[in-house]
């Protein structure tokens, strides 16, 4: 991933959605620029998915202008088949992702993202045998994998034990270091020096 110095990679401008008869949020803007992290917090039902689902486009049902960078999107279930392996999940992605590569050199590259999120020895086991902390793990992996320069993240934090969020908080300032940028929607602190916030509030 190369980004060009103060690129930006998000712009929204004075957004508006309502979901089920209920304002969410209205002219609301946001930008983020290479090397940003934004956590968007709220209370539950504030808009915090929705509008991630926006920016990715998975929820058409807005007003307002948003122009995104390519995005790589954690939903906060970690979409992971469990009738696949491991392997088989990372391999099913890479395959979606046109990462040219042998196999041999595309397993390898698997290998050590799984080693990053401390899976390694989990190549063959069933993900439907793994807890749901090692599911949101291979859900990181798959994330690594991915170069789009804007990550959006959705209580990427789900399952996970304190060394699995400290792996979370190093995979965002690597991924903001190298000229990316996220936003996360959490209730948990971020952890991330320097990340601004952005707060939902319920509208009735």
């Amino acid at each position: 991933m190369t980004a060009a110095v103060s690129e930006r990679l998000l712009h929204v401008a004075e957004l508006g959605c309502e979901r089920e008869g209920r304002l969410l949020f209205s002219g609301l803007n946001l930008e983020l620029a290479t090397g940003a992290c934004s956590a968007l917090t709220g209370p539950n039902g504030s808009g915090k998915s929705t509008l991630l689902r926006c920016i990715t486009g998975l929820y058409p049902d807005y007003e307002g202008l948003i122009e995104a960078a390519p995005t790589s999107y954690l939903g906060h279930r970690p979409a992971v088949s469990p009738g696949l392996s491991v392997m088989e999940n990372l391999r099913w992605f890479a395959a979606l992702s046109a990462r040219p590569a042998t196999p041999a050199a595309a397993d390898s590259e698997l290998i050590e993202r799984l080693e990053v999120v401390g899976l390694a020895g989990y190549e063959d086991v069933l993900c439907g045998r793994l807890s749901a902390g090692q599911h949101r793990r291979v859900a990181l992996a798959r994330l690594c994998l991915d170069e789009s320069p804007l990550w959006l993240l959705d209580e990427p934090f789900t399952a996970l034990d304190l060394n699995g969020q400290d792996l979370v908080r190093a995979l965002i300032a690597e991924h903001c270091a190298k000229g990316g940028a996220v936003l996360c929607a959490t209730h948990q602190d971020l952890g991330v020096p320097e990340a601004a916030e952005l707060r939902l509030g319920v509208r009735r």
